[in-house]
């Protein structure tokens, strides 16, 4: 019994230690009272570095406190989306079952979060929405901070999103001559202030100058440049699915195609309806971008997760080339001159070929910590959050470690003389460009998820084969009936995308989704062969 006891004496003194060792906090020390946020966001950590400092040292100016940020990232955009309506969905069940006692049933799941219900929906249906609506149900989190319009559009139908009170808190601020509601056709903020855009983004090509002289290929200048055969096996990017900069990226490459081929029509049938013009346009520019975004992906080294990856690996010489978004170049561009002194990385905006649009900000529904949370969202719309973006690191008020390479959303932080000297791109006017390329929402707005899917199935789920047959079709000197195998994209065409693969990933039903998935790649697939095949045995 003795031995058991000093067993047991022993063990507890060994999980007691590190709390026995743990420096005491200091009575009115900087935790004490110390105030906390939490923010999900893809944004890296030089970005979550340089604000969490930023808005610290903010916000005890403001309020005397200190504040703690949680930081919760778990990978892109895409990935946030899906893990918020899960907790919200687990939230919304306990509210709906405890609360109101209420019976849940799939018919409540699916319909408390549609921001769409249909005119005859049921009456448990509308109920459950209504009930959402009204409620404060949390997911834990404060605020959501970066990534795409889509998703946040998506976060406010859902109604995970709420207003913060900024659009009435500072007027001043939401004008066209501050922040506008929109320009070449992308929205800045959203109507019922749920969003706001916080920075701009734009989407280029990052380049490796010595691995494209090595290969003998001219520095890329428009997205078209990145199907030049020699890159083959040389093009990095990443899954439009996982992230929604790089889908954002694909669909800038969408848009330039049909707006060439709206100009084209045009040029040559002048007196020609404007509307059929435009409905001809957009189903023959979408295959013409596919076509192009297919090319691109045949010579792709490969489709990562991870929107970050392709400009490092274009640094390190283990790409020639891919597509990013513009800090994400820019950033790589800065740290291998500074680095080692060599321009060797290029960061070149398509001409004509990239919109400007935002990375907003959102309050979360049921936010634990409102009130700071909505200090912060009012701090990064502030100037002194702005400069963070673009700044040098030391400059007055700006980064003090990381240079963030990014452009502020407030169109008079470039009418601004005295903050030239301290900008890194002082040389960058978003709002001045002479080829902006204007966004149609109209377009491929509503086919968004729909692009992305199909981009999936037609270049990563099916890379293998489809590498092959565009090495084949090269090495015969790209035979035209070879070529033509491979660019059939009858199945997947502007109205596919808009009835049989908007149904099915809109089904209630994943399966169906899963489906048509491996159905369409197994089409691809075959295809792919049959296209080799004609390349190797053409004369």
């Amino acid at each position: 019994m003795t031995k058991r006891l000093v067993i047991i004496a022993a063990l507890a003194f060994i999980i007691a230690l590190p709390f026995l060792l743990r420096p005491k906090k200091r009575a009115g020390g900087p935790d004490a009272n110390a105030g906390t946020l939490v923010i999900i966001t893809p944004h890296n950590e030089a970005i979550r570095h340089e604000f969490g400092r930023g808005f610290a040292e903010w916000y005890r100016a403001r309020t005397g406190k200190s504040v703690v940020i949680d930081w919760r990232v778990i990978g892109g955009t895409s990935e946030i989306a899906r893990f918020l309506e899960g907790e919200y969905v687990a939230a919304f069940e306990l509210h709906w079952r405890r609360g109101l006692g209420r019976a849940w049933g799939t018919e409540v799941q699916a319909a408390f979060h549609n921001g769409r219900l249909p005119a005859g929906a049921s009456a448990v249906e509308r109920e459950a929405r209504a009930a959402f609506l009204a409620s404060d149900v949390s997911c834990g989190i404060d605020v959501f901070f970066g990534g795409g319009t889509y998703d946040f559009e998506r976060q406010a139908r859902a109604g995970r999103i709420v207003d913060s009170g900024m659009l009435r808190a500072h007027p001043e601020w939401f004008r066209e001559d501050v922040i506008p509601r929109a320009f070449a056709g992308e929205e800045y903020w959203d109507g019922e202030g749920r969003w706001i855009g916080t920075v701009l983004s734009s989407y280029g090509i990052v380049a490796n100058l010595d691995a494209l002289a090595r290969l003998g290929v001219p520095q890329p200048r428009q997205w078209e440049d990145l199907k030049n055969p020699r890159l083959a096996g040389e093009i990095a990017l990443a899954d439009p699915t996982k992230s929604g900069s790089i889908a954002k990226a694909f669909e800038n490459v969408i848009q330039q195609q049909m707006q060439k081929r709206l100009v084209a029509l045009r040029a040559a049938q002048p007196d020609a309806e404007a509307g059929a013009l435009e409905a001809r346009a957009v189903r023959e520019g979408w295959l013409d971008g596919m076509r192009l975004m297919q090319a691109i992906g045949a010579n792709s080294r490969y489709f990562t997760d991870s929107s970050q990856k392709p400009p490092i690996d274009v640094a390190q010489g283990n790409s020639a080339a891919g597509m990013c978004i513009d800090f994400y170049g820019r950033q790589q561009q800065e740290a291998v001159s500074r680095r080692t002194g060599s321009e060797r990385v290029a960061f070149i905006p398509p001409r004509g070929g990239s919109v400007s649009s935002v990375d907003p900000i959102a309050l979360l529904r049921g936010a634990p910590h409102r009130e700071t949370a909505v200090l912060f969202i009012e701090y990064v719309l502030s100037m002194d959050g702005q400069k963070l973006w673009n700044f040098k690191p030391g400059a007055p008020g700006g980064p003090r470690q990381y240079a963030l390479r990014r452009l502020p959303v407030r169109r008079d932080f470039y009418e601004q003389p005295e903050f030239i000297a301290w900008r890194s791109d002082p040389e960058e006017s978003p709002y001045g460009q002479k080829e902006q390329l204007v966004y149609r929402a109209a377009w491929t707005g509503g086919l968004f998820r729909e692009m992305a899917f199909v981009i999936r199935v037609m270049c990563l789920d099916t890379h293998p084969e489809l590498a092959r047959a565009w090495r084949a079709i090269i090495e015969a000197g790209m035979p035209a009936d070879a070529l033509a195998a491979m660019q059939d994209l009858s199945a997947v065409d502007y109205d596919a995308a808009q009835t049989r693969i908007k149904q099915a990933l809109g089904s209630r039903n994943k399966a169906d989704e899963i489906r048509l998935a491996d159905e369409l790649a197994n089409a691809f697939r075959r295809q792919y062969l049959a296209a080799e095949r004609l390349a190797r045995n053409a004369d």
